[in-house]
């Protein structure tokens, strides 16, 4: 799924903890989404008629039945996906699910059930939009194809099974009738002079069997009138409303010597300069071999070549002088290659090679091309000059098999290799994206594991200043990770630390450092508070409650110095356990809060069951603040209930004056932010 695609997603069910749950799943899962949740009837209807949704999820509610929702999205008329929510699956299951229109059952408490039958089903949505715009398209193309071709000076037919289905008015003149009403109908072979009927036939046959047609075909034409002329046919498949036929173009043949007609097609297809095929001749092989990958697959390397410098070499070498250095580079080019490969001038003065094979012998063409151009003096009539290039390419295969995608990666890895001097090759591979990209995760996890028990981890600092006149430092801890002597923010390896476990001790680490630096500031004299985040993982067992009981207690900090945040989403997924961690550092003095406060469909709902002592507002809430309306309004929703229950709201990225002043007036307590102070590694902040 593209990164910025957000799905848009319709959830019915009447417990709004497990719809937060589908969203933090899919949320944690890396695909973003726009949750709608009807409360009642009326507005599942509404909903439905006039929002844009792209899937429903719906559980069998008390307000809103399975039944009903069923109706309701096949009453829309829309293309809307329905996923049943089920706590089991079984034949029953399958069985209603098949007769009631519903596209596949999801378990409801496996979010990586929900996460791949999602995926399927949007891309199979995604497929089907994609098809109805391409046939718009196709029916379009074909209303302006018929609009040309009747208006074409070459005569045309579309014939089906051998009969003529369709004609233009110089298909008629050539063969002499009046109108269409006299051709339809009648076989292409009536067309044909007799000495060609029978080899015609084995032609239809062999045409009807499913075999490709001949580019063209030579024969003697017959008119109306029983006179015969030399003509060729050309053929290309071809469907006319909707039925599968074959275009005929019918064209008067010139008796020529085929020695000579051979000649002539060949000259047609050469760039004149350099003897190499031209650019229109080269993209129709390119296009060819994009429909082989397509239909059989395969591996094809296509590079562009481009000699570096070239607008630098043509005053040394006199305008006049030119073609002559085009021609001899172009040689270059096709002696450096085996005779297997395709070659062009693609440009002005660049080239193109296609070639069939894995990276492996597209890299090493590449290669021996550059040094063959490298290692080379060219002779330009009374002239020598040395000549770089630059090669881009592309290995072409069933991942990345369109020639616009094709031509965009190759001119991307020629400009690179432009950029990095010249006489360079930069070749792009999709499978060694895969490769390079299990090779990044691997090497992460090795890191995040050296760094757990090394050096490698460090913490930076950001100071979180009251608005409302509150004494005492406040910091938030930023973790950092050494990568080859650059500091790498969470952003880069969290997820990848999350895949693979790690998560719980990369927050054992972090407490406990917090708690070491707090220690040092008490000793200090300073009374420092810190913020700390901490993943699920925490929330599990017992381990990371006892450690804090364990450090607090060994450098003597009061437990009210540390303040401990986790998202409001995963707090929502994980409510059992958050809440038995709260009553495990509660005692204790450590405050626990929420950030990421009201991105959630009810965010106030997760009151009921966990009292935090603070709030931190969600970031694309306080992004949006200099607009006013809507997102003003939820910020003073979300401080003036707070106030009310006694929990102090923090406000982060806050980067503007005006923000400041907005969110001073809507009554938030803490901000942070680069207008406050960036993160850094010192804890130096004047407070007062």
């Amino acid at each position: 799924m593209q990164k910025d695609t957000a799905i848009r997603l319709l959830i019915v069910d009447d417990r709004v903890e497990d719809a937060e749950a589908i969203v933090s799943t899919l949320r944690n899962g890396g695909i973003a989404v726009r949750p709608l949740r009807p409360t009642n009837a009326a507005e599942l209807a509404q909903m439905v008629a006039s929002q844009p949704i792209d899937l429903v999820v719906a559980a069998d509610a008390a307000s809103m039945p399975l039944e009903q929702v069923r109706t309701q999205v096949a009453a829309s008329g829309k293309d809307l996906p329905l996923l049943l929510l089920v706590d089991r699956i079984d034949e029953a299951a399958v069985l209603a699910t098949l007769g009631g229109g519903a596209r596949a059952l999801v378990l409801k408490h496996r979010p990586e059930h929900l996460l791949e039958i999602l995926k399927r089903e949007w891309a199979d949505l995604d497929a089907r939009r994609g098809l109805r715009r391409l046939e718009a398209q196709l029916r379009e193309t074909e209303r302006r194809c018929d609009s040309l071709i009747a208006s074409s000076r070459d005569p045309v037919a579309y014939i089906h099974e051998g009969m003529h289905i369709r004609a233009n008015d110089a298909y008629l003149e050539m063969f002499g009738f009046e109108s269409f009403d006299e051709v339809e109908g009648i076989s292409l072979l009536d067309l044909v002079g007799p000495q060609h009927i029978d080899g015609f036939k084995q032609l239809l046959k062999s045409m009807s069997k499913g075999e490709p047609p001949p580019p063209e075909y030579l024969m003697e034409a017959r008119h109306v009138d029983g006179s015969t002329f030399p003509a060729k046919m050309e053929f290309v498949t071809a469907s006319y409303e909707g039925e599968a036929c074959v275009q005929v173009v019918f064209r008067r043949r010139e008796e020529l010597d085929p020695e000579l007609a051979r000649e002539v097609e060949e000259l047609r297809r050469r760039d004149q300069v350099t003897g190499l095929l031209n650019r229109p001749t080269f993209m129709h092989l390119l296009e060819d071999t994009v429909a082989t990958i397509g239909r059989d697959g395969g591996q094809y390397g296509f590079l562009l070549v481009d000699p570096d410098h070239y607008a630098r070499l043509l005053p040394d070498i006199g305008l006049d002088s030119a073609d002559a250095l085009i021609a001899a580079l172009a040689a270059r080019v096709r002696t450096s290659v085996d005779a297997d490969i395709k070659v062009a001038r693609f440009g002005e003065h660049s080239f193109a090679l296609l070639l069939e094979g894995n990276h492996a012998r597209t890299r090493a063409v590449a290669d021996a091309l550059r040094e063959a151009f490298a290692t080379h003096v060219f002779s330009v009539g009374a002239r020598s000059v040395t000549v770089t290039a630059s090669i881009g390419g592309v290995q072409v295969g069933e991942k990345i098999a369109s020639v616009p995608q094709i031509l965009a990666r190759a001119n991307q890895c020629l400009n690179s290799a432009v950029e990095l001097g010249g006489n360079t090759v930069q070749v792009f591979d999709p499978g060694a994206v895969d490769r390079a990209e299990e090779e990044r995760i691997q090497l992460w996890v090795s890191r995040i594991r050296e760094a757990l028990v090394g050096e490698g981890f460090t913490l930076h600092y950001q100071p979180v200043m009251s608005l409302q006149g509150e004494p005492g430092e406040l910091y938030e801890a930023h973790l950092r990770v050494d990568a080859n002597g650059e500091l790498v923010t969470p952003s880069g390896f969290l997820g990848i630390a999350e895949e693979h476990g790690l998560l719980g001790e990369i927050d054992l680490w972090v407490v406990r450092r917090a708690i070491t630096v707090l220690g040092e500031r008490e000793r200090a004299g300073r009374q420092t508070r810190m913020l700390v985040r901490i993943s699920p993982a925490s929330f599990a067992s017992t381990t990371m409650a006892d450690l804090i009981g364990r450090e607090l207690a060994a450098h003597g900090v009061p437990g009210e110095r540390l303040w401990l945040e986790a998202p409001e989403a995963k707090v929502f997924t994980h409510l059992r356990n958050a809440q038995q961690f709260l009553a495990a550092v509660a005692p204790m003095g450590c405050r626990f809060g929420l950030e990421q406060f009201g991105s959630g469909l009810d965010s106030f709902q997760l009151l009921a069951h966990l009292k935090p002592s603070f709030f931190k507002i969600d970031p694309g809430l306080t992004d949006e603040m200099g607009r006013p309306g809507e997102v003003q309004d939820k910020v003073r929703e979300i401080t003036t209930r707070a106030g009310e229950a006694g929990i102090t709201t923090i406000a982060e990225h806050v980067e503007d004056a005006q923000a400041m002043s907005q969110l001073f007036s809507a009554g938030v307590d803490y901000v942070a932010g680069g207008f406050v102070a960036p993160v850094g590694a010192a804890m130096n902040f004047d407070f007062s």
